[in-house]
């Protein structure tokens, strides 16, 4: 009877949690889609290639901090509302890139980053209180495959769409109504734990006060600079400026980019759970985020120096693999901050981990994205792109060895729990 009772509660957030993948599944898409139509959106918006990446780059301004509003608006009224309005700014945010002019594309780009925010979180949230403890690392690992299958099709479904003249503002208009009618389900499917979450202890408090713990706390920082640095490869280049810089700098065709692109979120349907795994294994986190970053300047150097030891596709599949390792520090990030403020430590940690995308998006596109197509050498300008992020990638090798190891090993739990942590994707 007790089983049942439990079933018959939890219930309707398992149907919620289904439609927030899909809500997480045309997030990546829309996180990942304009790389395949650079030259569309330039014509759209009246700028050149740099002013598409300036613009696409706005994403992760409000991404980063949306991300701490999302965490505070979730455990204070619930899902019910809080989703269905992220779903909403996303949506409209789609339906702005279908207008002309630079100021709707960033207006909707801006939108775009903001509602996203709230797809993650609220997924982890749903899940939360959908499945039971064994089950949710399972959850929350199909989240985030729903997730990078959405930015892989986003490259690779939609980028033959574009290129045999489908009109780029009528997919956004239709991304926009996708959206909105995923919010609209949810708004209906959701149960209303406003009142529940407002007796919680989280919310006895100041808006603020989880936030004055995170950030007090050097190890939050030291987590959000190696995620930044090792997500933003995929984001920044695979996700918006790989499919260009491959025609351009490699001569490779439309659809042979477009494919090559798409294995390094494909990629991280792998790496994220296999390095999770790793690092439950070993009771370690640090030997497990280390082994795949170092993957990362490894095939990176290959992709640049050894280019026919692999085929290119594979070199970037492996190369998204490699960087699930930027997941670890969200499990990392909660070990090293006490548990009444996990949740904000996550908001915190994307906040931290797309503001130093934000700030490398427009230092790439001045370095490398001004001159793509207008060079006399595009070998040594694709390898002087490759490098850059080979030394993100250094960075964030070299900052983890400040990390404080938080596995289980390091931080033996209480005695018979048989508790393992939960790694945390976004």
């Amino acid at each position: 009877m007790e089983n049942s009772t439990s079933a018959a509660r939890t219930r309707p957030y398992v149907i919620a949690w289904v439609f927030s993948l899909l809500f997480y599944f045309l997030e990546y898409a829309v996180r990942s889609g304009p790389a395949v139509m650079i030259p569309e959106l330039a014509r759209t918006f009246g700028v050149d290639t740099v002013g598409v990446g300036a613009i696409l780059g706005t994403y992760y301004y409000t991404y980063s901090v949306a991300g701490l509003v999302a965490g505070v608006a979730l455990d204070r009224t619930g899902a019910k509302y809080a989703l269905p309005a992220g779903i909403a700014i996303v949506a409209l945010g789609c339906l702005l890139f279908a207008l002309p002019g630079a100021t709707a594309g960033n207006s909707g780009r801006l939108l775009q980053g903001a509602g996203s925010a709230f797809a993650f979180t609220g997924s982890v949230y749903l899940a939360s209180r959908g499945f039971q403890a064994r089950s949710l690392a399972t959850a929350i690992g199909a989240t985030q495959c729903l997730g990078m299958l959405g930015g892989a099709l986003g490259q690779s479904a939609v980028g033959p769409l574009i290129h045999h003249g489908f009109d780029v503002r009528l997919f956004w208009v239709l991304m926009g109504l996708a959206n909105l009618a995923t919010g609209m389900a949810l708004y209906f499917i959701t149960p209303n734990d406003a009142r529940t979450q407002a007796q919680q202890p989280a919310a006895q408090g100041g808006l603020l006060a989880p936030y004055k713990i995170v950030f007090s706390n050097p190890q939050s920082y030291l987590c959000g600079l190696v995620a930044g640095l090792l997500f933003a490869p995929t984001t920044i280049f695979a996700m918006n400026w790989g499919v260009a810089a491959l025609q351009q700098d490699q001569q490779m065709s439309y659809a042979a980019a477009t494919w090559a692109c798409s294995m390094v979120p494909l990629g991280w349907v792998v790496g994220c759970p296999a390095l999770g795994w790793l690092a439950d294994r070993l009771g370690r986190r640090k030997p497990a985020l280390l082994l795949g970053a170092s993957g990362m300047v490894l095939i990176g150097l290959q992709q640049l120096f050894l280019p026919t030891l692999l085929p290119l596709y594979l070199s970037l599949l492996l190369f998204g693999v490699a960087s699930g390792a930027a997941m670890i520090p969200y499990s990392i990030i909660k070990e090293a901050n006490p548990d009444h403020v996990k949740g904000s430590a996550t908001g915190a940690m994307n906040f931290l981990t797309f503001g130093v995308s934000a700030l490398l998006g427009p230092l790439f596109a001045r370095f490398y994205g001004q001159s793509l197509g207008h060079t006399a050498d595009p070998s040594a300008h694709f390898q002087e792109g490759g490098l850059f992020w080979i030394a993100c990638t250094s960075l964030a090798i070299l900052a983890s060895l400040l990390l404080r190891e938080t596995g289980s090993a390091a931080a033996a739990a209480p005695a018979g729990t048989g508790q393992k942590p939960v790694l945390v994707c976004v």
